[in-house]
């Protein structure tokens, strides 16, 4: 007697009278899937109708404007670089304010006048450290995207062009000496994040050099 229940595995299982056929689409048996190849997936359902070696994407893909590059450009981590500063600068103002408050009240009790005072002199120094370097971050990268667009190429002229300008301008109320020595500070650090920058080229660089 045969059972009324329809066996997956057989071959006429697959034909058009399954739900497959109400989709336009065709079934499969266990045994005929058991041969598609699942690399690092899990099984799909067969009314999918896609080669599952097709979803697999060994390399990322990007959806970039014609001409773009995949890394970001001097304006787009403008944002970055001034918001980062100013969040750095609020939270070392912070804790420095909070040092200054505690010794110079530190002869008094723990008394409401202390607290305050102790309050003011950490907003009093965040909200200024926060000014100054995100005022010298904007100044930096406003001088950074100018020179990127005069001179129509990204490379590490630019920074340094752009922290010495920086350094010149956030120093200028100081006179010639002051203009002076904030270039040559800004020299100094633009010159280090360079540094820093290519520091892996520099030594892929040196290791291979080594080898001849």
């Amino acid at each position: 007697k045969s059972s009324p229940y329809m066996d997956n595995n057989a071959p006429g299982s697959g034909g058009k009278g399954g739900l497959g056929s109400l989709f336009g689409g065709s079934e499969y048996s266990n045994t005929e899937l058991a041969g598609v190849p699942l690399t690092g997936m899990s099984p799909l359902s067969p009314y999918l109708n896609v080669d599952p070696r097709y979803l697999v994407q060994d390399t990322d893909e990007f959806i970039l404007p014609t001409g773009a590059g995949k890394t970001r450009g001097r304006f787009e981590l403008a944002f970055f670089t001034i918001g980062g500063s100013c969040i750095t600068g609020a939270a070392f103002g912070t804790v420095n304010g909070l040092r200054m408050g505690l010794k110079e009240t530190r002869e008094m009790g723990w008394t409401k006048p202390r607290n305050v005072q102790i309050l003011n002199m950490v907003t009093r120094q965040g909200a200024s450290w926060a000014n100054t370097l995100g005022s010298v971050a904007l100044l930096y990268s406003i001088f950074g995207v100018a020179i990127e667009k005069a001179r129509g190429a990204e490379d590490d002229i630019n920074t340094l062009a752009a922290g010495t300008l920086t350094g010149m301008l956030f120093k200028s109320t100081g006179g010639l000496k002051g203009v002076a020595r904030g270039g040559l500070v800004g020299l100094a650090m633009s010159g280090a994040y360079a540094l820093y920058s290519n520091w892996d080229h520099i030594r892929g660089g040196s290791s291979s050099s080594n080898l001849y």
